[in-house]
């Protein structure tokens, strides 16, 4: 139970939060998508290519709007309007649109992550995919579900014949080195997929569509909602600045059935992909 804003919560309760305006959001990410596309990107960020269109601006308006209303005071963390950086108390971080690049083209691969995080650790969260209208969840201590029906991650165990995900950077010369360490890497998986939008890539792993995901360079609204979702279906966890030492690169994010998470570790050292 926390308990702050004149409010005491507790992750099923936010969790209920979260699912509702992400629904609600969803609602409306479809229903502008032909606009927002007509539109095109209305933004640039790091590169040219890492587009936000009038949908991202659009629903992330909606989320906090609802948010303020359902949880007034609380502060909100998100992709498109920034906020305050410190981890302490209670906070929502949000994702309008994860896979903006596939929205634009009309892949269904993208959604609207929203996650309630205390002191800079989720403890409930939500990714409604707009196109599909499927909603992952999760509090902490009570599972992860998909549509209501509970999440168990993969049985994998040998990571010569484990499926990964992962993504790539918007820098063209990064993504040229870990082009070149996914070559290698698949000489060690069974293979690998890239769907462009990291929170329902970690869906994919507590539901067992994916044994593992790597990636680096995510930021927290990335992964706040989808990395619960997993951790709570039984997945292994490594967050970005939380492995010191380990040679994954402080900005990497690991994720995978706990039956490989070892051998897989050492397959992304071997192929470079650990500090791609």
């Amino acid at each position: 139970m926390f308990v702050g804003f004149g409010f005491e919560y507790d992750a099923q309760t936010l969790r209920m939060v979260a699912v509702e305006v992400a629904e609600q959001t969803a609602d409306l990410v479809r229903s502008i998508r032909d606009e927002a596309v007509a539109q095109g990107p209305v933004e640039t960020k790091s590169t040219e290519t890492d587009v936000v269109t009038t949908g991202d601006r659009a629903a992330e308006r909606l989320i906090r709007d609802r948010l303020a209303t359902l949880r007034p005071g609380v502060p909100v963390l998100g992709e498109e309007e920034g906020g305050e950086a410190a981890t302490d108390g209670l906070r929502w971080v949000v994702d309008p649109i994860d896979g903006t690049v596939n929205y634009l083209y009309g892949f269904p691969w993208y959604g609207v992550s929203i996650a309630a995080q205390v002191d800079g650790e989720s403890v409930a969260g939500a990714v409604v995919e707009p196109a599909s209208g499927r909603v992952w969840s999760a509090a902490r201590g009570h599972g992860a579900e998909l549509d209501g029906r509970p999440l168990r991650i993969s049985g994998a165990d040998r990571v010569e014949m484990a499926l990964i995900g992962t993504g790539f950077s918007y820098s063209v010369e990064r993504r040229r080195t870990q082009a070149a360490a996914v070559a290698r890497l698949l000489g060690e998986i069974r293979d690998i997929r890239r769907s462009g939008a990291a929170s329902l890539d970690l869906c994919a792993v507590a539901a067992g569509w994916l044994d593992g995901y790597y990636e680096h360079g995510l930021q927290r609204w990335d992964w706040a909602a989808g990395a619960l979702i997993a951790t709570e279906a039984g997945a292994r966890l490594r967050l970005p600045g939380t492995g010191a030492g380990d040679g994954l690169g402080d900005d990497a994010i690991l994720c995978t059935a706990p039956g490989i998470t070892e051998e897989f570790t050492a397959a992304l050292k071997r192929s470079g992909a650990a500090g791609a």
